[in-house]
């Protein structure tokens, strides 16, 4: 059954992979690792195109006056609990990569093909879900402090937070739930994607193996979480464009660090997808030829 097989993988039962202790040369060797396989396969074009869409529309919502400049801190935040979703590519090309195989940029698509889509589409509706209660209760909070009329404007929005009762309320309250949101997302993804990627196991294994994780390696898993957390605030500033490679390099980094952290030498590996020949091309095709997972033998 389909939905069966979302939760427990092929077997249909829960897998119990092996967890190891690792330290904090663990995660220098990462992100080590993630860094050469960014300089090798570099995606930050990519990024690029993601991000800035997305900060163009907040620039434009504050020039219309929608009431969104106190999200601007949420969202920033709201990145480390979404993250993983955009790093599951990351973790393909890094997978190819440590196969010895061609990898590039376009090779994360293949994620597309994975029989592990379902758990991995599943896992990563969870940690949207997350994200948009995050936001939601981060206007809440707004507004049960400051009423619900916009901020008239960015110097007055800065000043009422930073010298007023109420803006000291909304950074102590709002910066400890989403610290809450944040362990939350990290806790249920430090490992699962690299895992779903690697071995079709279901989605419940793999949150039970990020969960088992962390319990095994407490601190050396909270300083990963700070890391990451650090590199993230430093890629946003300024205006998002350190985050076109701190995104690649933490992919390929967690990548890494699931391979250190989980031994699942006793469960079947899912077979790597080779690259569909690409054939004669028509005028016709475009732009649809563009990706890979179009295949021209199939589309007569």
């Amino acid at each position: 059954m389909a939905h069966l097989h979302v939760i427990t993988g092929a077997n249909q039962r829960v897998a119990h992979p092996i967890i190891r202790r690792i330290t904090i040369s663990d995660l220098i060797d990462a992100l080590g690792r993630g860094w050469a396989d960014f300089s090798a396969m570099p995606s930050h074009a990519l990024f690029l195109c993601l991000i800035y869409p997305v900060v163009a529309v907040f620039v434009a919502g504050l020039t219309m006056g929608y009431n969104i400049l106190p999200l601007a801190w949420p969202l920033m935040g709201g990145f480390a609990l979404i993250g993983p979703i955009a790093a599951i590519g990351l973790y393909e090309m890094s997978r190819r990569r440590e196969a010895g195989l061609e990898a590039d940029p376009s090779h994360a698509f293949d994620v597309l093909r994975s029989p592990s889509l379902p758990a991995i589409a599943a896992l990563g509706l969870l940690l949207l879900a997350i994200f948009l209660t995050w936001i939601g209760l981060a206007q809440q909070i707004y507004q049960s402090l400051f009423g619900y009329l916009p901020p008239p404007s960015l110097p007055q929005f800065v000043s009422s937070v930073l010298t007023t009762p109420e803006g000291w309320q909304l950074i102590m309250i709002g910066n400890l739930i989403g610290f809450l949101f944040a362990v939350v997302s990290f806790a249920l993804s430090a490992v699962s994607f690299p895992l779903l990627l690697d071995r079709d196991v279901g989605a419940v294994a793999a949150i039970m193996t990020s969960l088992r994780a962390i319990a095994r390696n407490p601190i050396t898993m909270a300083a990963w979480a700070l890391i990451v957390a650090g590199l993230l605030l430093l890629g946003s500033l300024p205006f998002f464009v350190g985050l076109a490679v701190v995104i690649p390099v933490l992919g390929h980094a967690t990548w890494h660090l699931y391979r250190k952290v989980v031994d699942v030498s006793d469960l079947p590996p899912i077979e790597l997808p080779q690259k569909p020949s690409k054939g004669r091309r028509y005028g016709a095709d475009f732009p649809a030829s563009l990706f890979p997972v179009y295949n021209k033998d199939e589309h007569p």
